[in-house]
């Protein structure tokens, strides 16, 4: 016989889970830090116009947005007039007033007031348009209205 018995119980230890916590918070942080929500997917041109006097607009405040511009490349079976675009999908300026309005029946009522539509508006685009779309906000009672121009620092481009 031998001096030697074998283990009977062949199993692994168990794994210390007390670090786990931390771990799961401490990525679950990072990717709500790196998370970038979604932008409108782009279905006309869209390069913004440069400005010599640029205003930042808090991000505190809702802000809708309304694109114009020619049809981009692979959406040329639009035509190649200026076309507005409301969320992902084309419009035309009729829809606008029951855009505002489902985007603040979306807010809450407090936050209805400070409703801020930007327009980008390609800067080939015919100002034609523009006027359509501002009268059509003021029907909505949409008076708080911005013109988004392109980043950068535009003084020292016009400058060159």
């Amino acid at each position: 016989m031998s001096k030697f018995k074998s283990k009977k119980d062949n199993s692994l230890p168990a794994v210390n889970t007390a670090s786990l916590p931390d771990i799961v918070f401490m990525l679950l942080f990072f990717f709500m830090v790196v998370t970038v929500m979604r932008e409108d997917n782009l279905i006309i041109e869209n390069r913004l116009p440069q400005a010599d006097q640029v205003e930042k607009l808090d991000k505190k405040y809702p802000i809708s947005y309304i694109y114009a511009g020619k049809p981009a490349k692979g959406y040329e079976k639009f035509g190649t007039e200026a076309r507005l675009q409301l969320n992902d999908k084309l419009a035309e300026i009729s829809e606008i007033q029951a855009f505002i309005n489902a985007e603040r029946a979306a807010l809450r009522e407090e936050l209805v007031p400070k409703l801020t539509v930007s327009l980008k508006v390609d800067k080939e685009a015919n100002m034609g348009i523009v006027g359509d779309i501002k009268k059509e906000l003021r029907k909505a009672s949409a008076f708080r209205i911005n013109y988004t121009t392109a980043t950068g620092d535009a003084k020292a481009n016009l400058d060159r």
